[in-house]
């Protein structure tokens, strides 16, 4: 099968477009073959700083595609049937191995795009908001990283919910499509004071939850929140190293909660919320974005787009059938 492959971390260069063996439908799991590829952070991140396992590695988290073989001891999937799919590596290749709790049947009438770039986005907001962050209808929320997968999903989602919703982004264009989501107010963090802009919009209060998908902002994230207010730290699409100073958030007895999706995927409450949210996507009441597509030759120029600072949502990737 063909597939983007890399031998050591660093730049999108690193990784080249070759032939590799298929791989092998695990007793447990399914054989896809794979119609769209998410490029997540995660993906980004190891690609550009872990060493791989092994020469001519397949990156990726999530990609969504056609059953094409299930393992002997899978009863609920089946040859033909249309899934999405999560896994810590080998999304961008045409064919994936993937084990059967980690796949969701993609309801009728939803493009496999949105449904490769739903799972991770949309999982991981609606578990920072609710399950850790604990949001509760009427209160506020900041979300770092507005523009991007996770911050366009927890916009959708904070709104459904009756939250306000503040968000950072840059670029008046970007800021009008997102208010259009549910967003209630948007702050360029190019040109504006965050900490301050929040602090005006709150009367001097600060926000009752941020969801941080950025990292580096996480000093910013702390001084935008209320006494005793949560803040859920996911990752770090920043990419830089990470250091805050914990003693305002200990003097304002705030609490920092950390979310890893790879770890909480499999959970039967969360598989079932993510199914429940490929529904919401087929009716509309919640959308997937993709900023712009790419053939999986391309596989470098898409990681190098996705580290711009100008999308908004998800990169995808399509493999050759």
């Amino acid at each position: 099968m063909k597939a983007a492959i890399y031998d050591h971390p660093g730049p999108p260069s690193v990784l080249r477009y070759a032939d590799v063996p298929d791989p092998v439908c695990p007793g447990d799991g399914v054989l896809i073959q794979v119609e769209a590829v998410a490029i997540e952070g995660g993906d980004l991140i190891h690609r550009a700083s872990t060493p791989p396992p092994h020469t001519a590695f397949v990156v990726g988290y999530a990609a969504a595609g056609e059953v094409i073989a299930v393992g002997d001891k899978v009863k609920d999937r089946r040859v033909g049937q249309k899934v999405t799919s999560f896994d810590l590596a080998g999304s961008h290749a045409q064919l994936r191995a993937v084990t059967a709790a980690r796949t969701w049947p993609v309801p009728e009438g939803l493009c496999m795009a949105a449904a490769a770039a739903m799972p991770i986005a949309f999982g991981t907001a609606h578990h920072s908001l609710f399950a850790r962050g604990r949001l509760k209808r009427g209160e506020t929320v900041l979300i770092q990283g507005g523009a991007g997968g996770v911050g366009l999903a927890a916009i959708q989602l904070a709104h459904l919910a009756g939250a306000n919703v503040l968000a950072t982004v840059s670029g008046a264009g970007r800021a009008e499509r997102l208010v259009k989501l549910g967003l209630d107010h948007a702050i360029d963090h190019r040109s504006a004071d965050v900490v301050g802009t929040v602090m005006g919009l709150t009367g001097g209060r600060g926000v009752d939850l941020v969801v941080d998908p950025v990292g580096t902002t996480l000093q910013t994230s702390l001084g935008a929140l209320r006494p005793e207010g949560r803040l859920v730290f996911i990752g770090n699409a920043g990419g830089s190293r990470l250091a805050i100073d914990p003693w305002p958030a200990l003097q304002a007895n705030q609490t920092l909660l950390g979310v890893f999706m790879g770890s909480q995927l499999e959970k039967p409450d969360v598989h079932l919320t993510i199914s429940r949210m490929l529904e919401l996507a087929v009716t509309g009441q919640i959308k997937v974005i993709v900023d712009r597509t790419y053939p999986l030759a391309a596989a470098a120029e898409a990681h190098a787009y996705s580290e711009e600072n100008s999308i908004l949502g998800r990169v995808v990737i399509i493999p050759p059938r």
